[in-house]
């Protein structure tokens, strides 16, 4: 009896081991988050036989989604940043452009302007920037809570913005490129004084090497090759502007990364670090020449290489065997207006002035002369209220009549009304939705007004910030243990990314994500 009661025993056990639930993943020691500001889904398609290094890896190698879309309508740097790592709509991180009139002080804020912030690192006393502006958490926060000192988030790009949001309110370091220093800089929010590692890159003054450059086709080989630009001004080759619009920007973002893995030891510590990196350079190239012209080629592929000089240098130091990479872009761009009109398609130049003057005059007419809008861009317009109240008028009347007038203006699509998008009496459509989630009342202005698709506000260049396709399909890659790298074809949004991470490394969403887990690209 004792021998029968043992055998079942035993049995009990082994099938309990048979049928035992796996032992999860490990956890990645690195997650490497990456943006290329102003990059188009299609750059993926259009130059890919010139992509041979890290966009080719992560092409063949990763889980790319070939519809993925962002859900609001104002489709801009900071809004993009900001959901990347968050997953938040504007309408709840509270980030609802780069910049916007803050009725409380009187004054035009940025999303990462901090008055109670000192820039270290760079000029003395300058203004330095921070996250307080951002209402919710992104992953790393949800990280550095569960983890402490355990991990490690770090954010670098070039610009202010697209180094803070990504990384949230508990980073241990975000760091940007300060023009007027030359130096890579952050702020008191973060640190008193910049680490040795990034001293030392400062020290050996990487912008120096491009005074005077010219931009040149990859591949010429040739001086006789008519350059992209120059860094010297008032020549016959248009001056490039600055480091930030060229490559060469691209190049000081990518090694400042290597710098700052080897020296925050990232992907060496008990738990996940996170290294989010933001290439900025696309952008400035972008708005300057449009998605046609072939600097926009050129820098892509050059960025491709970027991407494959940092992978080596993970592989080296961490192993991408350890390391989860995401890519994606904060938005589109629209074709240049004059190059759309040469090949009969639609296209054109709303002057900002022209908005702005039509909605005054017919304020001015219904309730006498006044200044009524504040500072802000003609396309999300503020009223003024003192005088509003002053004359004791409905604001949503005031809202109406300065509507009616922005809406005749040519090929002005929509003008949505804050009374209306509040109270959700708007069109029930695609459109409607992209302003609403994009809306946050505290914040944001009186009246959207949404061009037709392909016209634009900028009296040069091109951009970006609408809810058409060409603002908001960018690319989604993710790369590394446990994914399952495919062509992944249905619809999804860019606020899935923050969740899909989430769900890998064991976090709780972050506050205020709006996507969902992409559990279909998980082993």
């Amino acid at each position: 009896m004792r021998s029968l009661a043992g055998s079942v025993l035993l049995l009990f056990t082994a099938l309990r081991l048979v049928f035992a639930a796996p032992a999860p993943p490990a956890k990645p020691k690195l997650v490497v988050a990456i943006v290329i500001d102003q990059f188009r889904y299609d750059y993926l398609l259009r130059f890919r036989t010139e992509y041979t290094a890290g966009l080719a890896r992560l092409l063949e190698h990763g889980a790319v989604f070939t519809d993925a879309h962002y859900l609001q309508a104002t489709t801009v740097t900071a809004v993009g940043h900001s959901t990347f790592m968050s997953g938040a709509l504007p309408s709840v991180s509270g980030i609802i452009a780069n910049e916007w009139y803050d009725r409380e002080t009187g004054a035009t804020v940025t999303s990462v302007s901090d008055p109670a912030t000192k820039v270290v690192g760079g000029v003395p006393g300058a203004l330095g920037s921070s996250p307080r502006r951002l209402l919710v958490s992104t992953v790393g926060d949800e990280l550095k809570i569960r983890e402490g000192k355990d991990s490690k988030v770090i954010s670098i790009s070039i610009k202010d913005r697209s180094a803070v949001l990504p990384g949230g309110h508990m980073a241990d370091g975000a760091y940007w490129f300060d023009p007027d220093s030359n130096h890579w800089v952050s702020s008191n929010y973060y640190m008193d004084a910049l680490p040795g590692w990034a001293r030392q890159v400062n020290d050996g003054q990487p912008a120096q090497r491009f005074i005077g450059a010219q931009w040149l086709p990859l591949g010429s080989g040739s001086a006789g090759a008519a350059p992209f630009c120059t860094m010297v001004a008032g020549t016959d080759v248009r001056y490039c502007g600055g480091l930030e619009a060229t490559p060469w920007g691209n190049e000081l973002i990518e090694q400042f990364a290597e710098a700052a893995l080897d020296g925050e030891q990232l992907g060496k510590h008990a738990g996940t670090d996170i290294l989010a990196v933001s290439f900025s350079s696309n952008d400035y190239v972008g708005h300057a020449v449009g998605p046609d012209d072939p600097a926009v080629e050129d820098i892509s592929v050059r960025t491709d290489r970027l991407l494959g000089k940092l992978f080596e240098t993970i592989d080296r130091s961490v192993g991408l065997e350890n390391t989860l990479v995401v890519l994606t872009a904060d938005h589109g761009v629209a074709p240049v207006p004059e190059v759309n009109q040469a090949r009969h398609m639609p296209g054109g130049r709303i002057p900002d002035f022209v908005l702005s003057r039509a909605m005054l005059n017919a304020l001015n007419q219904r309730f006498g002369t006044g200044d009524w809008l504040l500072p802000g861009p003609a396309s999300m317009p503020y009223f003024n209220l003192k005088l509003i109240n002053q004359r004791k008028l409905d604001r949503a009347l005031v809202e109406q009549v300065a509507a009616q007038a922005a809406a005749a203006v040519p090929h002005i699509a929509r003008v949505y009304t804050r009374s209306r998008l509040l109270s959700g009496e708007i069109q029930q459509d695609p459109l409607s939705r992209a302003v609403s989630v994009g809306y946050f009342g505290p914040r944001s202005g009186d009246l959207v007004i949404l061009q037709e698709p392909y016209y634009l506000f900028d009296a040069t260049g091109t951009s970006h910030g609408t809810p058409y396709d060409y603002d908001t399909h960018v690319p989604v890659i993710f790369m590394g243990p446990e994914i399952k790298p495919n062509l992944y074809r249905e619809r999804i949004a860019v606020n899935d990314i923050a969740p899909t991470l989430s769900e890998i490394l064991d976090l709780e969403r972050p506050s205020g994500s709006a996507g969902r887990v992409l559990a279909e690209i998980l082993q």
